[in-house]
């Protein structure tokens, strides 16, 4: 079955740097946007940087000048860069993919998520 998988969070000072990758697996027919999203303890999930198949890329405010998204289409993986981070980046992080697949016998196009991965910046 279409499954995306994360990697790479952990526990960094702040100022520090880490990447996180996302593979998607299983019967897969095209990619669309994929992304990545967090979500801090007692928030909403939030967007963090989007990046579509033709490689056009969009951030949160927050994360600006500090954040990097990009993908790598034969691989099906999408990557975060995550630079001079800070205390409240501290969240879980999860990938998201709009994409079409099959599952259970069926091909249809339908948005996807990862498990998440913990980023904790310590300060």
């Amino acid at each position: 079955q279409v499954q995306l998988v994360e990697s790479g969070g952990g526990l960094v000072q702040a100022g520090g740097s880490l990447k996180l990758s996302c593979a998607a697996s299983g019967s897969i027919f095209g990619i669309n946007a994929m992304g990545w999203y967090r979500q801090a303890p007692g928030k909403q999930r939030e967007l963090v940087a989007r990046i579509t198949s033709g490689g056009t890329t969009d951030y949160a405010d927050s994360v600006k000048g500090r954040f990097t998204i990009s993908r790598d289409n034969a691989k099906n993986t999408v990557y975060l860069q995550l630079n001079s981070l800070k205390p409240e980046d501290t969240a879980v992080y999860y990938c998201n993919a709009d994409l079409v697949g099959r599952n259970y016998g069926s091909v249809r196009r339908d948005n996807y998520w990862g498990q998440g991965t913990q980023v904790t910046v310590s300060s």
